[in-house]
């Protein structure tokens, strides 16, 4: 009897030790591959080549064309397989003309930049008496016969935080303040440009005009300028701007989205969907907003690929037209919404450190996320239970209930940044970029060649 315990035991051990061993050496693969990932040198190669060569990709124009034959070209060559383009026909709106001046009583001129989907001015443009809110919620409340005729200026009070949380809330001023305007008659709007820098750069980004609005010039003016302007209005006296922008129309055109993948060695095991946006407004060259995101998300995986095939498919979407509306994801859900994807997560929110992970996995599926923050935290990564959203290209997947675990970036100086001309190669910081390709190759080991099934999540918990 003592024999057979003796024999019993010996089993339990060898057959702890055959499962523990297979864990333990991805474990050590990962940590390998995380520590290579520091010395990455794919990424900025990548950035550099894009913001160089392709420079400005507003969605739906000959630039972005452009960024998408780049896109292949520059993935093929890495090894990607499966390199392609799915395209789609969307709406395109282009900049023209932008002046704003003070034309009484303080003449000077101001820095002004139209917003996403802004009417147009006449060519010489409109003057008239600027009727000024410190919130979209007084603009709101106001009467329409004090906007009536009237070039309406709303201010903010968004302020810098490491995880950009008051973008959502700030950026309504924005995202809605022109249909407002416009529902009550003003000649045209300017607000404070949605970012925290204190540069004379106006930020740009889109805006949709609410249904049966008729869309009216709706500008953004520097941070330094908006403050100026409030100064102004202070002073108790009328104060007459005069505004030019000519942006136009200019129809259906092609967009497209990117697709490239690192296939596995398990068809049955699903596939594990990452990527940023390739398009980005025109001011600057895109860098930061994401040019980043792409390159960060293609370096780690190709990271994965030379090592070895992954047990799952890890495809990379660089989506076109996410800046003016989403068209990119939307045209991608609807084609591949029945795939069997079942982990999902998303780059866009500059080139800074990695500083927090943000899970969104069911609960059988814990110990996953236990290994990737046991792996970031040497990187300085913490976690949280903040849930996982993956982003504007892939948060509607989340919302079903797809896998994802956010890797959230410092975002203390993004809206320094975001949608204007700084928004270029040189504020990039090599270093920081390395660290964001090291979390990632982390993440994406772990995920990708997990031995457990990656489980959904009842899509109402998910969109919680």
């Amino acid at each position: 009897m003592k024999k057979l315990l003796l024999a019993a035991a010996a089993f339990s051990a060898l057959t702890s030790a055959a499962v523990q061993a297979p864990a333990q050496n991805a474990a050590s693969q990962a940590e390998k591959l995380r520590d290579a990932a520091l010395k990455d040198d794919v990424a900025w190669d990548i950035m550099e080549g894009l913001t160089t060569e392709i420079g400005p990709r507003l969605a739906g124009t000959e630039a972005e064309a452009r960024a998408r034959d780049w896109a292949v070209r520059k993935l093929k060559s890495l090894g990607f397989a499966n390199v392609h383009i799915e395209t789609y026909d969307m709406p395109v709106w282009v900049r023209g003309e932008e002046r704003a001046e003070i034309v009484s009583p303080f003449p000077q001129k101001l820095a002004v930049t139209a917003l996403g989907n802004s009417g147009a001015t006449p060519v010489e443009g409109i003057a008239a008496e600027v009727v000024g809110f410190d919130s979209l919620a007084d603009l709101e409340a106001a009467a329409d016969a004090r906007v009536r005729g009237k070039i309406v200026f709303v201010t903010h009070s968004m302020t810098r935080t490491q995880d950009g949380s008051q973008y959502g809330y700030y950026g309504a001023v924005r995202r809605t303040g022109p249909s407002v305007a416009s529902r009550k008659g003003a000649a045209a709007i300017v607000i404070r440009s949605i970012g925290t820098d204190k540069r004379r750069n106006p930020h740009t980004g889109v805006q949709m005009w609410a249904q049966g609005v008729t869309p009216i010039p709706a500008g953004a003016l520097s941070i330094p300028d908006a403050e100026q302007l409030q100064r102004m209005l202070k002073r108790g006296k009328p104060v007459t701007m005069r505004l030019a922008l000519t942006p136009r129309n200019i129809g259906m055109r092609q967009s497209g989205n990117v697709i490239a993948e690192v296939p596995g060695t398990d068809r049955n095991a699903g596939i594990v969907l990452i990527g940023g946006h390739l398009d980005s407004w025109d001011l600057g060259t895109g860098a930061f907003d994401n040019a980043a995101g792409v390159a960060i998300t293609a370096a780690a995986a190709k990271r994965i690929m030379d090592a070895g095939r992954p047990r799952r498919t890890i495809r990379v979407v660089w989506f076109g037209a996410e800046e003016v509306g989403g068209n990119g994801s939307k045209a991608y859900r609807a084609a591949h919404g029945n795939e069997s994807i079942v982990f999902v997560s998303e780059s866009d929110f500059g080139a800074d450190r990695v500083w927090r992970i943000e899970p969104g996995m069911a609960a059988a599926n814990a110990p996953i996320v236990d290994r990737v923050a046991a792996l970031l935290a040497p990187l300085g990564i913490s976690r949280t239970t903040l849930p996982a959203s993956a982003g504007a290209d892939l948060g509607d997947w989340v919302r079903a209930g797809v896998a994802a675990i956010d890797l959230q970036q410092d975002g203390t100086r993004y809206f320094d940044l975001h949608h204007t001309p700084d928004d270029t190669l040189d504020k990039v910081d090599p270093e920081q970029l390395r660290q964001n390709v090291a979390a990632w190759t982390a993440m994406l080991s772990v995920v990708a060649n997990a031995r457990e099934p990656i489980e959904r999540r009842p899509a109402a918990a998910a969109a919680q």
